[in-house]
């Protein structure tokens, strides 16, 4: 075991080197969540503002945790895509030469995954509390924590995608595209699904998404639901999922 902790620390400080050296990469990785913050943010305080029975309080309470989790997505469903170009490289194959265990290769690449995943969701809470962003700070706290937890799983699942799909690095893109902008749509992340047809409703009970984004919305707003809870359940079995997938990924890409 204490072999299995070294050796992830001695990944997850290799995989943070590039974050350190630039950390400009961080802000890039918010390109697409700050574009819905400020495009499609305002279009939903003018439709839905006076609909605060629907959104369970403002747009931006509702809205900005949900971002997060967008954030979160995007960057960790992403992040396989170094590991193709390790692949391309060989860089990979040099690791693999070296005595370090091959779960602590996973193990380290997707515990990296909360450091920048934390630096950018602080950047978004403090840009919008401006705008009348009002977060809980306790429950924020614990939002931040559920969203790493969720993002270790993602970045899980996306490198283990990349060990599947190997040097083909289009598949890799097709993939993560098909899959997430489903999850995304019925996540209820943009837009309230209470106002949706009902088999959406439905579908969204199989999304885990759905069950991260409301457990944000509720942390994020001081309260302690069963929400929460469920958050809680989908974000650490889609982390021991993936976990798991991945690692035996890495260590069969090892034989």
């Amino acid at each position: 075991m204490s072999t299995l902790v070294r050796d992830t620390r001695i990944v997850m400080a290799r995989e943070l080197r590039p974050v350190r050296r630039d950390p400009f990469s961080v802000i890039f990785g918010m390109v697409q969540p700050l574009v819905f913050l400020g495009l499609f943010g305002p279009l939903l305080v003018g439709s839905l503002g006076g609909q605060a029975g629907v959104l369970g309080g403002s747009v931006w309470q509702w809205f900005v945790p949900a971002i997060l989790v967008m954030t979160a997505l995007f960057g960790t469903s992403a992040t396989g895509a170094n590991l193709l170009f390790e692949f391309q490289t060989g860089a990979h194959e040099r690791m693999l030469v070296t005595p370090l265990s091959r779960p602590a290769l996973l193990i380290g690449r997707a515990l990296k995954e909360m450091v920048p995943l934390a630096g950018q969701a602080v950047i978004i809470v403090l840009v919008m509390t401006p705008f009348g962003f009002r977060p809980h700070p306790g429950g924020a706290l614990i939002g931040l924590a559920l969203l790493a937890v969720f993002g270790i799983g993602l970045g899980s699942l996306s490198y283990a995608l990349a060990i599947a799909v190997r040097k083909q690095d289009w598949m890799f893109w097709a993939v993560q595209q098909t899959l997430i902008f489903p999850l995304m749509l019925l996540s209820g992340m943009l837009l309230p699904l209470e106002t949706g047809p009902s088999w959406m409703r439905v579908a969204a009970r199989f999304d885990p998404l759905a069950y991260v984004v409301d457990a944000e919305r509720a942390l994020f707003a001081g309260e302690w639901s069963a929400d929460v809870a469920w958050g809680w359940v989908a974000a650490l079995t889609t982390a021991a999922v993936g976990l798991a997938v991945g690692i035996r990924a890495m260590v069969r890409s090892a034989e």
